[in-house]
């Protein structure tokens, strides 16, 4: 994907890894090339490799809820110096492409949920099961939003997947000091009403704040990371009715989005989304870096051609359509 206008050279994607050599005989390789279409799907590739420094992006789920896109659910790491320290949602397909990033869960220094869907969070016991297996020795702050009365908040979910009466009962020990898993999960609820700009969260690494966002009944937030010189904002899917992104995501490098509804949809949709020219007003009034569109459905694939007009008419910075395993440098 070619980035063009402005600052480019800052910003840049990592290459593929190369295909290893394999020494097959000749009928070997006649079987594989039979079968490789047919027993491997086409994400079933070497995964791009992050670079070993900075600050960089990996895209591990771009898709929305649909089970017929063929990419994972919404997932993000956050890398620095090629150590995966943050993740933001857990979505159908977080597990897996997270082994395939080459990602150590003993480095997160949190797991952070935009919102508590399905499509946002269903991986998270996988994750959690596939971690007692690893070396990690310290506490793990998991942040999510705070629930209402329809909705859990982050606790309760954590609660209801891994706690002693939860789903994983199982998985209950990493809830307490006294466990053998090696570790404590630490969650905790942060505001996901009202207009004000939470920040009570810093590791050695960043600096989390968040802010309300309006995504229906639905609670959710918006979540900015700080690296030394670099921001990063993810918005998680919301309608902008707040109006309150473009502040927050003032002069961030990448503004990460949901891409969930093409240009020109009017009715119940909107009041969950945001439309490509309502982002792309965001990020000029914002003075983003560049437009990461993600979380992206079956309404928008196929439209690309579209979206890009509409948000090209008010935004001229860089525009991705990301896709899975995708990897972006500051």
């Amino acid at each position: 994907m070619t980035l063009k206008h402005h600052d480019t050279d800052r910003f840049r994607q990592a290459p593929a890894n190369a295909a290893r050599p394999r020494h097959l005989h000749l009928p070997a390789l006649l079987w594989l090339a039979l079968l490789l279409p047919a027993a491997l799907p086409a994400q079933a590739q070497e995964a791009p490799f992050c670079g070993t420094e900075g600050v960089w992006i990996q895209i591990l789920g771009a898709g929305g809820p649909e089970l017929n896109d063929g990419l994972a659910s919404s997932s993000y790491i956050i890398w620095i110096d090629n150590k995966a320290r943050l993740l933001v949602d857990t979505g159908p397909g977080a597990a897996v492409n997270f082994d395939r990033a080459g990602a150590d869960f003993a480095d997160l220094d949190a797991i952070v949920y935009t919102q508590l869907h399905a499509d946002h969070s269903s991986d998270f016991p996988a994750l959690v099961q596939g971690s007692a297996y690893g070396e990690r020795s310290r506490p793990l702050p998991v942040l999510g939003p705070a629930g209402s009365d329809q909705f859990p908040d982050v606790e309760t979910f954590v609660t209801r997947m891994i706690g002693p009466e939860g789903a994983y009962p199982d998985l209950a020990e990493f809830l307490t000091y006294r466990s053998n898993r090696g570790y404590k999960i630490n969650a905790r609820n942060v505001p996901s009403t009202g207009h004000n700009r939470w920040s009570r969260f810093n590791s050695d690494h960043f600096k989390l704040s968040s802010i309300p966002v309006n995504h229906g009944s639905i609670p959710a937030i918006a979540w900015r990371v700080e690296i030394e010189d670099f921001r990063i904002v993810i918005t998680g899917d919301f309608n902008n009715a707040k109006d309150v992104i473009r502040e927050f995501a003032k002069d961030a490098d990448a503004l990460i989005v949901t891409h969930a509804i093409p240009e020109g949809t009017r009715g119940a949709a909107t009041d969950l989304y945001a439309t490509p020219d309502q982002l792309a007003r965001i990020a000029a009034q914002a003075d983003v870096r560049i437009l990461i569109l993600s979380h992206r459905t079956n309404r928008t694939r196929g439209k690309e051609s579209q979206s890009r007009a509409a948000i090209e008419k008010l935004f001229t910075g860089p525009l991705i359509f990301a896709n899975d395993m995708e990897c972006w440098g500051l």
